[in-house]
């Protein structure tokens, strides 16, 4: 596999590969032993959805030196995480919602992992084989909710404030990659996956040793130095090298 995407025809809902912009129907179980229809499927009147349906998505805070030195935070000595609502995910091409236009709210990019298989207290070395891709990802975060609480959930849960996808990549080195996030054509955040305080396969390693990971489910492995306010109108592109970009507009 390489590129594997998550699509709907009318009321048909299915997982594809993506060869040269062709869709390959996908036949089994995108988690087991897939195979793949050999004539590409008509894109007329297929939409793109989320490439994953999480469980749960558990997301990773300071995780950037380059982010820990932007906010002046010493560096963390184990991997800080909370849990986002699964409602909060948007597809590529879907609008983010400001449910306070009187706060200020952030964009974040972020490289996500997608679990491929049930994981539990896995060590490092061995996380690789429980990984079914890679994804662009955003934590939109609400700064004045987050000022005001000691948990964060509530601050970056809200309805649309996980872009996701548009596609999983399955074959990347996650740990050579480099995360940009464009705003309105402006280049706001542009770092490297060198610069990640835990790598994405000791993130598997410690959030499989405090909860059971089931496949689907998505760690959003920390945003780079560089966040900032977003409006409505805006145009937020992530770009991380190998993945397709994560396009959406805000409202």
């Amino acid at each position: 596999m390489a590129a594997i995407g998550r699509f709907q025809k009318d009321g048909d809902i299915f997982f594809a590969k993506i060869v040269d912009g062709e869709l390959f129907r996908l036949r089994g179980d995108v988690f087991g032993a897939p195979t793949f229809d050999r004539k590409p499927f008509p894109r007329k009147g297929v939409r793109t959805l989320v490439p994953v349906a999480p469980s749960k998505i558990v997301a990773i805070g300071l995780n950037y030196a380059d982010h820990a030195r932007e906010l002046n935070q010493p560096m963390p000595k184990e991997p800080l995480l909370w849990l986002k609502a699964p409602t909060s995910v948007l597809a590529d091409g879907g609008k983010i919602e400001i449910p306070h236009p009187e706060h200020r709210t952030d964009f974040e990019a972020e490289l996500a992992v997608v679990i491929g298989r049930k994981v539990r207290g896995v060590p490092a070395a061995s996380a690789p084989r429980y990984i079914l891709g890679f994804t662009a990802a955003q934590d939109v975060t609400d700064r004045t909710i987050q000022a005001g609480e000691s948990q964060w959930c509530r601050a970056k849960s809200f309805d649309t404030f996980t872009p996701l996808g548009p596609y999983i990549e399955t074959k990347v080195n996650p740990q050579d990659l480099s995360v940009q996030l464009y705003q309105n054509g402006q280049l706001r955040q542009n770092s490297h996956t060198r610069q990640m305080v835990f790598n994405c396969f000791e993130l598997v390693s410690f959030v499989s040793a405090q909860m059971t990971l089931l496949p689907g489910d998505v760690i959003l492995t920390g945003t780079p130095a560089g966040v900032g306010p977003i409006q409505s109108g805006d145009r937020l592109e992530v770009r991380i090298s190998g993945l397709t970009s994560l396009i959406n507009l805000v409202k």
